[in-house]
């Protein structure tokens, strides 16, 4: 077995995870406005009666999962839900497309499916370039739905099919996934408090 090289003490570790996260954090000012227009156009989308439709792999399926959380419950305040799908969730349906076709294609022809002119599709994705996602944009604004990419740093493939740009400061995957948190409770803020109105 090789020797590995020694690993620094875990304090030090820890405060340098510490300071990317307040340095991309810093980076946010910056994203203001792309953030506000994209909470701006679901709220016009919601209140056009469309649809949110969401997706992500892995870590990035969780945050699809978690902003879908916000808006059909709620962020702070009670108010109506709305409407607002994740296309991760349906089992049946992912390994239906998976199988019979193949992973790359599991949300693009959910999408080519349900997102209509009117809706929105968003995707989360920390490189940019998982084929499954850029598909799926692509397939979005062929059915003339409005597409959002939350990525991280130059926005990989995905940048070429997006309508609007989320891209976290950072090329760390935990740093632009803990920027997309931020990102999407922003969002929610501002959307539940249009909602409760």
């Amino acid at each position: 077995m090789p020797d590995l090289p020694p690993m620094p003490p875990i304090p030090d570790v820890l405060a340098e995870h510490v300071a990317a996260h307040l340095a991309a954090a810093r980076g946010m000012t910056a994203l203001l406005p792309a953030v506000e227009a994209a909470a701006d156009l679901l709220i016009d989308t919601f209140t056009r009666g469309g649809t949110l439709y969401t997706m992500g792999n892995g870590g990035s399926a969780a945050d699809a999962q978690h902003l879908t959380g916000e808006l059909i419950g709620h962020y702070k305040r009670d108010r109506r839900p709305l409407p607002t799908v994740t296309l991760t969730t349906d089992a049946t349906v992912m390994t239906c497309i998976a199988n019979d076709y193949a992973y790359d294609d599991v949300f693009a022809r959910q999408v080519r499916a349900l997102a209509r002119p009117g809706d929105v599709v968003a995707a989360f994705t920390t490189s940019g370039n998982s084929p499954n996602v850029v598909s799926a944009l692509e397939a979005a604004q062929a059915n003339g739905a409005v597409t959002v990419l939350f990525g991280g740093g130059d926005g990989g493939a995905a940048v070429k099919h997006a309508d609007h740009l989320l891209l976290a400061p950072s090329s760390e995957t935990p740093r632009i996934q803990e920027i997309h948190t931020l990102m999407l409770h922003m969002i929610s803020e501002k959307v539940d408090a249009w909602a409760a109105a």
